[in-house]
């Protein structure tokens, strides 16, 4: 049975992942769908890559990871199909997939990439704003059933990539960003914790906050208080206990964390 994932900055509100969802068993009945998120802020781009690339490791080889954050549709950017290691990709060509480009590029997986051209494989009807359901929907589908991606279009070699923002090293220490807010407000850095170099006496600023130190878990201070742990994913994480530090500083993906490494 074919696995296939959906990120979306949709929401739930309006019927527009069921739509998709409807497409794609309408095409292929015995695949298994499953939800990564639809809660990416809208049109951010960032956001979305940051979150699908967190999730897509932990999936079977063969996974096709369907996304659609896409505030180019409708323009000239390109609708595009990917294999990148031994997962499939389906969506806009607009940056989204640059984390998991960059990871495969760290360990060496073959990549392909596909300009969606074919439109035997689309809906018969494409609108020029919902290539979630007209185009990327049906697309996941067919490759689910076995369509070779050199079905599906032409082959390219320049997907588009973000600027990532990166962990700068600095005389203090370094200068982090933001990479996720989490439903309970909690702020993931792009600084994994080896680059404290096992150090428990740092300082965080932030927004005019300071953070002092990192503890093992929440439960190590009081409610109210803002604490920085190490998250599951091995980075960085400020968050505030029984509360939420995203709505207490108002950041979001992309700030700057300043990180002093004590003497």
């Amino acid at each position: 049975m074919s696995i296939i994932t959906i990120t979306t900055d949709f929401g739930i509100k309006n019927e527009f992942v069921a739509v998709m969802k409807g497409v794609i068993l309408g095409i292929s009945p015995a695949v298994q769908i499953v939800d990564v998120t639809h809660a990416i802020a809208p049109q951010n781009i960032l956001e979305g890559a940051f979150a699908l690339w967190r999730a897509a490791s932990f999936f079977p080889d063969q996974t096709i990871h369907l996304f659609v954050v896409d505030p180019g549709v409708g323009t000239s950017r390109r609708a595009i199909a990917a294999r990148i290691g031994s997962q499939y990709f389906v969506g806009p060509d607009n940056g989204l997939l640059t984390p998991i480009i960059e990871s495969a590029e760290q360990i060496g997986s073959e990549m392909k990439f596909i300009h969606l051209q074919n439109s035997k494989y689309f809906l018969p009807i494409v609108s020029r704003t919902f290539h979630g359901r007209d185009i990327f929907s049906p697309v996941a589908a067919h490759i689910a059933n076995g369509v070779a991606l050199a079905e599906l279009g032409a082959p390219i070699s320049d997907p588009v990539r973000l600027a990532l923002p990166k962990p700068t090293k600095t005389e203090s220490g370094w200068t982090a960003h933001i990479t996720v807010v989490d439903i309970f407000g909690n702020l993931t850095l792009d600084l994994p914790s080896s680059a404290l170099q096992n150090r428990t006496a740092v300082l965080f600023r932030l927004h005019q906050a300071e953070i002092s130190g990192v503890v093992d878990s929440y439960g190590q201070r009081s409610p109210g208080d803002l604490v920085a742990v190490v998250d599951s994913e091995g980075f960085i994480e400020i968050a505030e206990v029984n509360g939420s530090a995203a709505k207490r500083l108002n950041v979001n993906v992309g700030d700057m964390v300043e990180v002093i490494l004590s003497v």
